[in-house]
């Protein structure tokens, strides 16, 4: 409900952010009866990164999303919000490396054929000495492959695409990020199913990396998102688009806070609530928070990184197209990351006949050079790479388009974690009715269900006035790459605290 407060209207929740984690909670609030605003810095498009740009009718998935979770809240509110526009699709990606192709999760007979016999004994040989003589406390990631997987492997398989998405050396780079995202079974668990014989092989459950089909919006992530926050509106709350978060101010006495926000015409408005969920990048939110936070907290956040994004969308004539979903580069030889089939993941996304949509992903800085060059000049190095990689010709791209993506991915550096930590303390208590969600709102790598998760969680907790569940613990407690331990597959949630 909204209260009349000193004359000024005041609602119960404001959220910055119309991404899933913000959405969710939105919907959520607002199932409740309670009056909710959400503030979308993008004037066109809902999902954050999860969203479906669209260009001449063809969409886009920046960044490639499977609706697959192990949470059957998650599911659920998925089907509650489509009930009749998933897809279910079969799973279907590759391994560029060394000018081939290797199916994902790899199979024993193909790379045997492609690596090779040797090189094939030498991954086995590594990973034997990486077993046998373990590094007793690996800091970095290359230090923490290697101690599970051998370093021939980390070389192959891990080295190149990680540089190119994090830029920056392997040594460099949490192993807590390692830790995070490749638990269980995931790639390298994967090369030695293939390559061990059958009677040496470890019993491991099925991961969630590797799972063989996934739920799909018909017409994109995006369209999830779009109902969504039709839902809202449609239970009383509000989803304004093009509103950018400007300043965020705490009124002890009164117990609310003054929004201040600004559209792309630079108009200043304001509103006031009890609460606000944040899911703006942690770094500039510290920043514009009053009361100020301490000096040496303000200078952790400046420390936080991020690594960007640029999709290169090519339209081409439909001449010897694949079925991927996407092919993960390992070629150093280019730029390229990895590469979207946007016609695999949904029929919908590519509306004329006689042509395929590639997204080819690069990994940048804002500010660097890749990121300030000119859309022709990315066009032109995208259509080089689709035919260097011998997944298009470049003689056959008939339209392209290209699309930034700030603050993608949450850096996990050798100071991230005391940074969020003093972060995460100082804000619960200089400002106790707010609250971050999702991946940039809490600085960690989070995937879309695990960003809904910490929403879902918040929820509660503003219901209930106390922060009697954790969200801090939804990665914890339920990794991405969890393994099915429970009889039910479903994702264990975190336990409230007592």
């Amino acid at each position: 409900m909204k209260y009349a407060e000193n004359g000024m209207s005041c609602i119960d929740v404001a959220i910055i952010g119309g991404g899933p984690a913000g959405l969710t909670a939105a919907y959520l609030l607002a199932k409740k009866k309670m009056s909710v605003t959400v503030l979308e810095a993008n004037p066109s498009y809902v999902g954050g990164l999860s969203r479906t740009v669209r260009y001449k009718g063809f969409g886009f998935d920046i960044g490639g999303h499977r609706f697959f979770s192990k949470s059957k809240q998650i599911e659920d509110l998925w089907s509650e919000l489509l009930p009749n526009d998933m897809l279910v699709r079969p799973r279907s990606s590759r391994i560029y490396y060394n000018g081939k192709f290797f199916q994902y999760p790899l199979r024993a007979w193909e790379a045997l054929l492609k690596l090779g016999p040797i090189e094939a004994a030498r991954c086995v040989a590594s990973y034997a000495k990486a077993r046998l003589h373990p590094n007793p406390a690996p800091q970095n990631f290359q230090e923490w492959v290697i101690n599970q997987f051998g370093e021939r492997l980390f070389e192959i398989f891990f080295k190149t695409y990680t540089e190119k998405v994090w830029g920056m050396a392997c040594t460099e780079i949490s192993a807590d990020w390692a830790a995070q995202r490749i638990k269980g079974l995931s790639l390298g668990g994967a090369i030695m199913d293939a390559l061990l014989p059958r009677w040496a092989k470890p019993k491991r459950p099925q991961a969630k990396t590797l799972i063989e089909s996934f739920r799909y919006p018909r017409r994109g992530p995006g369209m999830l998102w779009e109902a969504c926050a039709r839902a809202i509106e449609a239970l009383g709350g509000q989803v304004k688009m093009g509103e950018r978060l400007t300043a965020l101010e705490w009124d002890a006495a009164q117990a609310r806070f003054t929004v201040r926000y600004e559209n792309e015409r630079g108009e200043k408005k304001t509103l006031q609530a009890r609460s606000v969920i944040s899911s703006a990048p942690l770094r500039e939110l510290a920043q514009g928070l009053s009361p100020k936070l301490p000096a040496e907290v303000i200078e952790q956040a400046r420390k936080l990184r991020y690594r960007d994004f640029i999709t290169v969308a090519l339209i081409v004539k439909d001449r010897d197209s694949f079925d991927d979903q996407w092919v993960y580069v390992h070629d150093p030889g280019v730029r390229v990351g990895r590469v979207q089939n946007y016609r695999s993941w949904s029929p919908e996304m590519v509306p004329e006949p006689g042509v395929s949509c590639y997204g080819l992903e690069y990994f940048c800085f804002e500010g660097d050079g890749m990121w300030t060059s000119s859309d022709e000049d990315l066009l032109a190095l995208a259509k080089r790479e689709i035919q260097a990689i011998g997944l298009a010709k470049a003689a056959d791209v008939v339209d392209g388009c290209v699309v930034r993506e700030r603050k993608a991915y949450p850096v996990y550096d050798d100071t991230y974690a005391e940074s969020v930590a003093l972060l995460r303390s100082a804000l619960e208590t200089q400002f106790p009715t707010l609250h971050v969600v999702g991946r940039n709102g809490m600085h960690k790598y989070n995937n879309q269900d695990h960003a809904m998760m910490t929403a879902m969680l918040t929820v509660e907790n503003i219901v209930s006035g106390s922060r009697g569940w954790d969200v801090w613990r939804v990665n914890q407690d339920a990794e991405y790459h969890e393994e099915d331990g429970a009889a039910s597959g479903l994702r264990q949630t975190p336990q409230r605290i007592s």
